[in-house]
């Protein structure tokens, strides 16, 4: 699955001594036919396990951080985006782009009523001081993405991640219930219950505090979020959207970007652990654009 990288590293856009490791190993590029490949995929017959699709099964989707080409510069500083070396080299070949059809660019940005736009504007701008992703802290849902592994049986499916901030699961009880918990703290990822809609895993998840973002550049919420994610079980491909709900905050339920995965036989790694180090090193306060 894909590789890790200290979260807090990847708001850094030109760092001296830096505390992480000097060799970064980053997302591999996509491998050509990629669409071929799901193609095939989603045309073989969907598995089911007691009358419901089986999500069972490590999923891929080609996230990761790819976006992120570390130099280190001739001050021995490690630039990772708009480097400009003193001594110009040449800048290794561009990776092959994502298949449109696995993992379609995100087309827009949460809109938020009109009273909000300044707040959204100043977190922005100031991302390296107030997204709390920087600081090792779960990145909440959707902007988590949809889950590395997956397992399920008759009561209930239990999502594993392998993120750069660390591992995080979720448990999502199917068994029918309506109602969610009663004695539940409000946490980063919420509390979820989750339904069948023919192939379909529909997942409804509230009870988020607010420390964390819809996605990167400013996108707060309140408590009062809801996020709907829906998981479609085609052949050995699964189909993930997730439409966050805050109307205290949202002008419209936004869909953030969708996700084709694919079945794979490479399993979850266990990640290296998040260690907030790097902040006190930044140059200023640039940062790059959401990678999600």
């Amino acid at each position: 699955m894909r590789h890790t990288l200290r979260r807090s590293l990847m708001a850094v856009v030109a760092v001296s001594a830096l505390a992480a490791p000097a060799s970064i190993v980053a997302q591999q590029a996509a491998p050509r036919g990629t669409a071929d490949l799901l193609a095939k995929l989603s045309a073989k017959a969907t598995p089911h396990l007691n009358g419901k699709p089986d999500f069972n099964g490590t999923w891929d989707h080609l996230g990761g951080i790819e976006f992120v080409r570390p130099e280190k510069l001739a001050d021995g500083s490690i630039c990772l985006r708009g480097c400009a070396p003193a001594t110009p080299a040449p800048r290794p070949a561009a990776a092959a782009p994502r298949p449109a059809q696995a993992n379609p660019p995100q087309s827009m940005f949460p809109k938020y009523k009109p009273e909000f736009l300044a707040k959204v504007k100043d977190l922005s701008a100031r991302q390296v001081e107030t997204d709390n992703v920087l600081k090792c802290m779960a990145p909440g849902l959707p902007r988590l993405g949809p889950p590395g592994k997956i397992i399920q049986n008759s009561k209930e499916v239990v999502f594993l991640y392998d993120d750069v901030n660390g591992a995080f699961f979720r448990i999502i009880p199917v068994d029918g219930r309506t109602t969610y918990r009663k004695d539940m703290p409000a946490s980063f990822l919420g509390d979820s219950i989750g339904h069948f809609e023919g192939d379909t895993l529909v997942v409804e998840t509230t009870n988020f505090n607010e420390d964390t973002w819809l996605t990167d550049n400013g996108a707060f919420h309140t408590t009062g979020l809801k996020v709907v994610e829906r998981l479609r079980r085609v052949g050995d491909t699964i189909e993930y959207t997730a439409t966050s709900h805050d109307p205290a905050v949202l002008a419209e339920p936004w869909a953030s970007k969708p996700y084709t995965m694919w079945i794979t036989s490479q399993e979850l790694e266990e990640p290296a652990r998040c260690d907030d180090r790097d902040l006190a090193h930044i140059v200023d306060g640039s940062h790059h654009d959401n990678p999600r």
